[in-house]
């Protein structure tokens, strides 16, 4: 279970989740081509070790690798989250990049085999706004129609299947609870929504492993969100089973937010006792308050400043004096 503040949020909560066969399965069947799933013996779907993003790029994107019988044979499910603020346009190059990174990984283990596993590249963009980017490799290059056709045996060439998050409503996400659950948390962060119902929706609350409850609970409070708000949705929590780590966290995200409160009826108690007093003095000193002047210190809310107001309260020697100090 992660600390409290989570080193790569996005990564920890997509794995959480399609780290599961079953999750990845049900998202994969969604949104590949019928014909392909057709093919797939989802049964056999496995997860498969490593990573094969970029050390830099660790911090805008996860990926997870499966591998699944296809008419009898393996093929690799190359899943890639992407979430960068902003749109790639060299996706079809990293994309290739991760795909020759597994099949070097490969060769070292087969290396007499002389064949490779076919890789299907699929990329989930967590943005809020649409990519343009093409999803066909060969459209990287800068060549006329004409004229493609005499270089293009010599190019490697491919495409992916691009899921864009901010394109899909909320209701529309398919897979699994906890498939439906991320991706919706992972679109609603880039679009300013962590808080919003489809989130927190009961109905996928109740059902979810405690373990994938216990990251999208870090996972939000760990981005910027209104603290308060977040704590009132967790009290709408449906569950009594989370992680002791994550109970002791939302007993604590709670009691900050009761200790909060009090320290703000404690200031408010305060300020209010400092004023009385203000207007107390200038009354006995001046006989009377005006209204208006009144009104214009009930404005006044730091308790420093009615502080330094008595204190020029006691020296001043007329009510005019009093008033050019404000």
């Amino acid at each position: 279970m992660p600390e409290d503040e989570i080193h790569q949020p996005h990564d920890k909560l997509f794995r959480a989740a399609f780290s599961n066969p079953e999750t990845a399965a049900a998202f994969l069947q969604a949104y590949l081509a019928s014909e392909l799933v057709a093919l797939v013996d989802w049964g056999s779907l496995r997860v498969e070790p490593g990573t094969f993003i970029d050390a830099q790029m660790k911090s805008s994107a996860a990926d997870l690798l499966f591998t699944a019988k296809v008419h009898g044979e393996d093929a690799h499910f190359y899943f890639l989250c992407e979430h960068q603020s902003s749109e790639d346009t060299l996706m079809p190059l990293r994309v290739l990049a991760y795909m020759v990174r597994i099949w070097t990984e490969e060769a070292k283990v087969i290396p007499c085999s002389g064949r490779l596993t076919p890789v299907i590249p699929v990329v989930v963009a967590q943005d809020n706004k649409v990519w343009r980017t093409s999803t066909k490799f060969h459209d990287l290059f800068h060549l006329p129609p004409e004229k493609w056709a005499e270089v293009r045996e010599f190019m490697p060439d491919f495409t992916f299947r691009l899921l864009q998050l901010v394109e899909l409503p909320f209701e529309g996400i398919a897979g699994t609870a906890e498939g439906k659950l991320t991706l919706r948390a992972l679109k609603a962060q880039a679009v300013g929504e962590l808080l919003g119902d489809p989130v927190w929706e009961p109905a996928l609350l109740r059902v979810v492993s405690a373990e994938l409850l216990d990251y999208l609970i870090r996972y939000v409070w760990n981005q910027d969100v209104d603290k308060e708000g977040f704590r009132l949705r967790l009290k709408e929590v449906p569950r009594t089973d989370l992680n002791p780590e994550t109970m002791t966290l939302a007993q604590k995200i709670r009691e900050e937010g009761r200790e909060e409160g009090r320290e703000e009826g404690r200031e408010e108690g305060m300020r209010d006792t400092a004023l009385r007093m203000l207007c107390i003095l200038l009354e006995g000193r001046f006989q009377s308050l005006p209204e208006g002047l009144r009104e214009e210190l009930r404005h006044v809310r730091e308790i420093e400043r009615l502080e330094a107001l008595h204190r020029h309260g006691i020296r001043c020697a007329s009510l005019e004096e009093f008033v050019a100090a404000l």
